[in-house]
């Protein structure tokens, strides 16, 4: 953790700077940033983290943010998230926690652009796994749980497929400011996941059922007992995640790509990436918006149903939330639960649906939806690049396969595709793509209608034998 009083920015100051407001333009109500709120009290909307740039010292240029690198031996700069702070100034200096996350690559994949169908050089992986805790959920978690350290809380909770609670256990355990519990569903977390949350000390909660009675039960809880929630329904999260787009300008040399190709599960990411481009765009520090693309998992297309089936938009902010109050009323009463091997996507009510909208209105966006067998190919191809991740990761992959396929997106695009979280989030899903074991690929994929390993690399068997040994790998090397 940062504490670094000498530079400290009254939190007077700050106040003046940041607010919250409500994103409902029939509304608009605004909150001070030292109340702890999930949605407007109102007219119970989603917030947003709002700022008086005029009063913000934000550089004329981008690039002035290299600069910033040179400041390393500083925690705050340090971090690919604080190392923006003049694009989210809502916490003083003094008040800011970071444990080096952002450290993130931007990795052009030409292996993986052929099997997308577009030509070399234009395909950039955004590997996001690099962050302490394994996944892109550092980059929010630092700036909500900096609010939280803000407003003095002493315990923070989250509902979770597995990356916010692993992300939000080690913030805890690192920092020891706070106390971490755990809201998790029967049965819908990796135990790559789930050993990071138990051993980082949190207080785990598995209640019956799925992530969105999760959700449900993590806001009533927490509304109890004061405790402070951390899931991307809280403003300051998004906040964070801005960050990843601001390293891949960075990457690319502060030149926007044509597309950046997101999974959807919550739809934090597409939210916040959509806040990053259009206040980039406001202050003048941009002048071209990537297209957006979301992926939803065939299993949990919640947003590829309510945006192409039922034409649900933004609609200037009065976008007519009752149809997707319709849809979930149809779910519940056909029972229906999100299920797909990319767990981490694995949700049927995201709570960022309305900005997601706001995001795929401003940045001429498209929604797709990709079934778990193209997720785990593209996976395994992701894999036979170098860097390897989880499985909600590859849909990004897929996404875009697919929408080259379609002709969206153009053989000469540049494309970004954001990978989410490390290989070793989910290894169990890996080694069943890979087996040689036809009952335990049946038993970890054949459910989910998974047929084939397209891409398999598998063990080669062999008898203990040095003459056998060679000659096998003569034979397949």
């Amino acid at each position: 953790m940062s504490t670094l009083s000498a530079t400290a920015v009254p939190m007077s100051t700050t106040y003046e700077v940041a607010h919250q407001k409500c994103i409902n333009v029939d509304c608009g109500a605004t909150y001070s940033i030292d109340e702890v709120l999930t949605s407007c009290p109102k007219c119970h909307d989603l917030l947003d983290v709002a700022y008086d740039w005029n009063k913000v010292s934000v550089p004329k240029s981008l690039r002035e943010f290299e600069s910033k690198w040179l400041e390393r031996h500083n925690p705050i700069r340090f971090s690919g998230v604080w190392r923006f702070h003049e694009l989210l100034p809502f916490a003083p200096h003094h008040k800011i926690v970071t444990v080096g996350e952002g450290q993130t690559l931007l990795q052009q994949a030409d292996s993986v652009a052929k099997y997308v169908g577009i030509r070399p050089g234009k395909l950039y992986l955004q590997y996001e796994g690099m962050n302490p805790s394994g996944s892109f959920k550092d980059n929010g978690m630092c700036a909500a749980f900096t609010h939280a350290h803000m407003v003095g809380a002493k315990r923070a909770a989250c509902a979770s497929t597995g990356n916010t609670s692993a992300s939000l256990a080690m913030y805890c355990a690192v920092t020891q400011l706070m106390k971490a519990v755990i809201f998790i569903g029967t049965g819908k977390i990796s135990y790559g996941k789930l050993s990071q949350a138990l051993e980082y000390g949190a207080l785990t909660v598995q209640i019956a059922g799925d992530f969105d009675d999760a959700m449900a039960r993590v806001k009533e809880v927490s509304k109890e007992l004061g405790i402070y929630l951390v899931n991307s329904i809280n403003p300051f999260r998004l906040e964070g995640q801005k960050s990843v787009m601001f390293r891949v300008l960075e990457a690319l040399r502060w030149e926007s790509p044509d597309w950046i190709v997101v999974p959807g599960g919550n739809l934090g990411n597409s939210s916040a990436f959509g806040k990053a481009f259009i206040e980039l765009k406001e202050l003048g520090l941009i002048d071209r918006i990537p297209r957006l693309a979301v992926i939803n998992a065939g299993g949990a297309d919640t947003l590829d149903v309510l945006y192409n089936q039922r034409n649900l938009r933004w609609n200037r902010g009065r976008a007519r939330m009752d149809i997707a109050c319709w849809y979930y009323d149809e779910l519940d009463k056909g029972k229906v639960k999100a299920d797909t091997i990319a767990s981490a996507i694995e949700i049927n009510r995201p709570v960022n649906l309305k900005k997601c909208l706001r995001a795929l209105d401003f940045c001429d966006g498209v929604v797709r939806q990709v079934s778990d067998q193209e997720i785990l190919d593209a996976k395994a191809q992701v894999g036979a690049g170098g860097i390897g991740c989880e499985p909600a990761s590859a849909a990004s992959v897929a996404g875009a396969k697919l929408l080259r396929q379609q002709g969206v997106i153009g053989m000469d695009d540049r494309v970004v595709c954001i990978l989410t979280g490390h290989q070793l989030k989910d290894p169990t899903a890996t080694v069943a793509y890979h087996t040689t074991d036809q009952d335990k690929f049946n038993e970890v994929l054949g459910s989910r209608g998974v047929t084939r390993a397209s891409f398999a690399n598998r063990a080669v068997a062999v008898p203990n034998d040095v003459d056998a040994i060679v000659k096998a790998i003569q034979l397949y090397s």
